[in-house]
C-alpha cells in the first residue's frame, strides 16, 4: 500500500504531465512573420549586406543569428540598454512586432563565408584560449548560439575584435555583465587569436 507522501507525490507527476498536453495542444500565437521581415528588412540591408550577410567589420552579419538574440539587441538599442549612433536611431521607431518580424527573418537566412583569412597560428591559438575559458558553455559547440547567446561562427573579424574589446572596456553591458567577466583578462593578443579562431567556423 503506498504511503501518502508517494501518493502526493504520484498526484503531483500526473497533474503536471496533464499540464504539459494540455500546453502542447495550444494553438501556437506567435507574432512574428517573417515575410513581413523581408519587407521590413530592406533597409537593414545597406549595411548588414543581402540576406543579413555584412561583407565588411563595421557591421555584424545577422544571417542564421538566434532569432532571440536579434530581437532583444534590437529592444536594447531602442531602450537604449545598448547604444549605437548608426543602429540606435535605426531601432527608435520599432514596434515589438517589428523586432520580432525582422529577428525571424534574419535567423531564417544562411549565412556566406566571410573572405577573412585566418592565421593558421592564430586559429590554433584562439581554439586553445576558448576551450581555456570555456566559450561554448554559452555558445556552443561550432559557436552556433542559443536563445539569447549570439551566434558568433563566421562573424566578420574586425567586428568580433570590436565587440570583445567593448566588453573588456565595459563600453557594452547589455548582457548583464557576462561578457565583461569573461573578457576582462583578455589581452589584445587573446582577443585577436580567439577572433582568428571565431571568424574562421562556419
Amino acid at each position: 500500500m503506498m504511503t501518502r507522501s508517494k501518493r502526493v507525490r504520484v498526484w503531483l507527476v500526473y497533474a503536471l504531465w496533464i499540464v504539459a498536453c494540455l500546453l502542447l495542444s495550444l494553438p501556437s500565437f506567435s507574432r512574428a512573420d517573417a515575410q513581413a521581415g523581408a519587407a521590413k528588412a530592406a533597409v537593414c540591408t545597406t549595411c548588414h549586406g543581402l540576406a543579413g550577410n555584412s561583407t565588411t567589420g563595421d557591421y555584424p552579419s545577422l544571417a542564421g543569428q538566434t532569432s532571440r538574440y536579434i530581437y532583444l539587441e534590437l529592444r536594447d538599442f531602442k531602450a537604449g540598454r545598448r547604444s549605437d549612433p548608426r543602429m540606435s536611431p535605426m531601432a527608435a521607431n520599432l514596434s515589438p512586432d517589428d523586432m520580432h518580424d525582422l529577428a525571424d527573418y534574419f535567423a531564417a537566412q544562411k549565412p556566406v563565408a566571410t573572405d577573412f583569412k585566418a592565421d593558421p597560428v592564430k586559429v590554433a591559438a584562439g581554439r586553445k584560449k576558448s576551450e581555456e575559458i570555456l566559450c561554448t558553455m554559452c555558445h556552443l559547440g561550432g559557436f552556433s548560439g542559443q536563445n539569447e547567446i549570439p551566434r558568433v561562427a563566421g562573424q566578420q573579424y574586425a567586428y568580433i575584435v570590436k565587440q570583445l574589446q567593448d566588453y573588456r572596456a565595459k563600453k557594452r553591458t547589455n548582457d548583464a555583465g557576462n561578457m565583461t567577466s569573461v573578457s576582462k583578462n583578455l589581452s589584445d593578443e587573446d582577443i585577436e587569436n580567439l577572433a582568428n579562431y571565431i571568424a574562421n567556423l562556419q
